[in-house]
This record gives C-alpha cells, structure tokens and sequence, in this order.
C-alpha cells in the first residue's frame, strides 16, 4: 500500500489503461497478431482510410490512436451524434494546411449521405486517413463511394482470456487501483456483465473498487460485483451488453407470438435512446427468417415500418414501431424459407459444381440443341395442374427436400398440395 492515499483520477479506468502501441493491445488476434494484416499495414505505415466494424468496447477507437502515433499524424476526433459538415469541413482545413492528418469517426453510421459525401474528396486526395467506427454493418449504413474508398475490419468481442488479462493488468499498472490489495476471486460477473467490452470491464471494475475503498484488502466476488451493478448501472445501455439482451427478447418475444413482451421490450429501446432505424431493421429480418410465407404480408409492413422511420424519426416513429412489432407478433409463423436456403448452401457447399440436367439447360444456339441442350424439357403449363414429373435438381440431388412447409393455415394448404404433387413424382 502506497505511504499517501491517491484520490480516485477523474478519468475513467478504461481510459488510463488504453495502451499507446499494438504491443499492449489485446484482442483482435485475427487483425493485430504476428503477421495479420493490419499489423503488418501499421508496421509499414501503409495504412488506407478504414472502416472498424463490430460491438462496442473491443478497441475500434484505441487503434485508430495507435495508427495515428505510428504514423506521426495529428489525430482529430468526430462523433456522428454531436457533430456535422461544418466540423468535418473544419478539420479537412486544418490538415490541409499540417499536410495530412487522421480524421476518427466514432458511430459513422448515423453520418447521412451529405455528411458522408463531404469526406469523400479528402479521403481521395489523401488529406485525411478516415477512420470510422460502426456497431452496424457498413453495407447498410456507409455510402458505396466512401466504402469503395476504405477497407474495412470486422473487431470482435474480446475472449475470456484476453478480459481477464486487462483485469490483472489494470491491477499492477494503474496507481489508482495499486493502492488497494485486491483479490479476484470469482470473476464470472465482472467477465458476463461486460459482454466482451473491455470498457463496460473496467469500469465495472473500477466501480466496485471505489464502493469498496474504505478497506485496504478488497475480495471481489460475484455477489458483491451483481450487488452493484444492479444499484449503479443503467437499465439500458444502447453500447453495452443490455442492447443485445433487450434485441434480443424483444426478436424472440416477436417469435414467441407474444405481442405484450414484443412492445415491453420495445419500450426498453425507446426510451434508452435506440436508433429506431436498428429495431426496423431487425424486425425486418425476422418478417422473413421468421414468418416468411405464412403471412407473406409480414415483410412488406416491416419493409414499410424501415422507410417510415427513415422518414419520421422519434418521437411519432415509435407508433410505426408498435404496429409492426405487434402485427409480427400475432402473424403465424414459419422458418421454412430460411431452413431451406440454409440447407441448399450446405448442399452446394458439400456437392460443388453439379452438372444441370440438359433438359433444363438454355439452348440459344444450334450447337447447343445438337448436343441436347433442352431436350426434353416439358413446359409445366402444358400439364394438368401446371406440374410436370420432370426432375430439376442435379442427379446427385435428385429427389432432395430442401423446402419443408411449416405448420401454419397458408402453408397446410401448400403441404397438402405439394404431397399430392411429390406422392406421384418421388414415392413420399
């Protein structure tokens, strides 16, 4: 214990512990470890403007520092939320006149096409290296010209390993936390509460030491860390672990036909300040992966639900929301499009290339008919029923169920359609 008690620093532990080289950077192994790309484009200083893609608190921000120092370039930082034209005009400026400069975007998704559009000339004139971190995928949210202009990275959660690394870490390095003779010994909470976010780990950390730091010996278990993180944190976190809770009860509440905890957890998001653009989004991936043709007219009102809200925003948006999110709710259900792609992937995957039947190749030239391109081939509305018994898959494949209709009012009607159909055709 130090002679002098040091008074908690103002800046949050997350912050003092950010390291200032890729050799006290931990995670991203895939990016940053011997040899990996990004690595080997820093120690060269050859570095493109680029897009971090993945989950807050896995070092997005942290490296777009390293890359500045190891450039030996000024480092600017925007955030989307606060910020716009006029600060990115100001800062291209600025590294005009320095020659070059790093220009960080934090949430660059939230930029709008006109935002985006004014970084475009400097990124191509090599005035600025743009860094922009997104939690959101950039074919969605970043304009094709500037994507075309970046590389881009996909970060991921931080593993347990490298979580409780930065733990014994802060323990030895920082003078605030060395003061205390702390004892980690249950860790579970600290590591689940953090939700791969080295961030969300450390603050937590460092909250549970300062409610503890009357004593010189601190225990850290997992009650005591539970204890405080239920007085202290906040209900929803749209940057942490709660976002991906409440999304995904809110989806499963949605798959569940429960249209009262679709809108509970509905109101979560609203009110800790989800981007509605997100909830839409989502929504209109379960229409389809989740209701699918069982009420096809799912995903035109999710589809409708996304463009609304791109057009109102809150506070009326979150009416648009409700109705979606209830109606999907109470749709019947089925996954039968989405198991059938997944599993005729897997079947291209494990088979190759497999030869089509010549029956159904196309035949736009003679040649092509003399070697037997389309003979054969039976045009199904010539036949009753508009079915021919004419098998379309590979011979490897042949009578290969990939499509298995759910259990729902519009698709019995197809199953028993189709087994009519198929009882002739395959023998089942």
């Amino acid at each position: 214990m130090t002679s002098k008690t040091i008074e908690k620093p103002n800046l949050p532990l997350a912050e003092r512990m950010r390291p200032k080289n890729l050799d006290g950077f931990f995670g991203q192994h895939h990016l940053v470890g011997e040899g990996k790309v990004l690595r080997q484009a820093i120690e060269s200083g050859n570095i493109p403007s680029i897009i971090f893609w993945g989950p807050p608190g896995v070092g997005k921000t942290t490296l777009a520092h390293i890359i500045a120092k190891a450039l030996d370039l000024q480092f600017f930082q925007l955030s989307a939320i606060s910020s716009g034209v006029k600060d990115v005009r100001a800062v291209i400026d600025t590294a005009k006149k320095l020659g070059k400069a790093l220009l960080f975007i934090d949430e660059i998704h939230r930029f709008n096409k006109a935002q985006q559009d004014s970084l475009l000339g400097a990124v191509e004139a090599g005035t600025i290296v743009l860094i922009g971190a997104t939690t959101e995928n950039p074919s969605f949210e970043v304009i094709s010209a500037l994507l075309s202009r970046s590389q881009v990275y996909i970060l991921e959660h931080l593993d347990k390993e490298d979580l409780i690394h930065l733990l014994n870490r802060a323990q030895k390095e920082d003078a605030y936390l060395k003061q205390f003779d702390i004892e980690l010994k249950e860790t579970e909470a600290l590591l689940r509460l953090s939700g791969g976010d080295a961030r969300r780990l450390l603050n937590v950390f460092e909250l549970v030491v300062t409610a503890n730091a009357s004593q010189h010996s601190i225990q850290i278990t997992n009650e005591m860390v539970l204890n405080l993180a239920q007085q202290k944190m906040a209900i929803y976190d749209k940057t942490g672990e709660q976002h991906y809770d409440i999304i995904s009860a809110f989806i499963k509440s949605m798959r569940g036909s429960d249209p009262n905890a679709a809108v509970y957890y509905l109101a979560r998001m609203i009110v800790g300040g989800e981007d509605p653009k997100f909830i839409a989004r989502r929504m209109l991936i379960l229409a389809s992966e989740d209701i699918g043709n069982a009420n096809p007219n799912a995903l035109l009102l999710a589809n409708a639900c996304f463009e609304a809200v791109n057009k109102i925003g809150y506070p009326e948006a979150r009416i648009i929301l409700s109705q979606t999110a209830i109606y999907l709710a109470c749709s019947e259900k089925s996954n039968a499009s989405y198991v059938a792609i997944d599993d005729a992937i897997r079947a291209v995957k494990e088979t190759g290339d497999l030869p089509v039947p010549l029956a159904i190749r196309n035949a736009p030239t003679q040649l092509m008919k003399d070697i037997e391109y389309g003979k054969d081939y039976q045009y199904a509305h010539n036949f009753e029923g508009n079915f021919t018994e004419m098998e379309f898959l590979p011979e490897h494949l042949t009578g290969t169920m990939f499509f298995s209709p759910g259990n729902n009012a519009r698709e019995n009607k197809l199953r028993a359609y189709l087994k009519s159909l198929w009882k002739e055709k395959y023998g089942y």
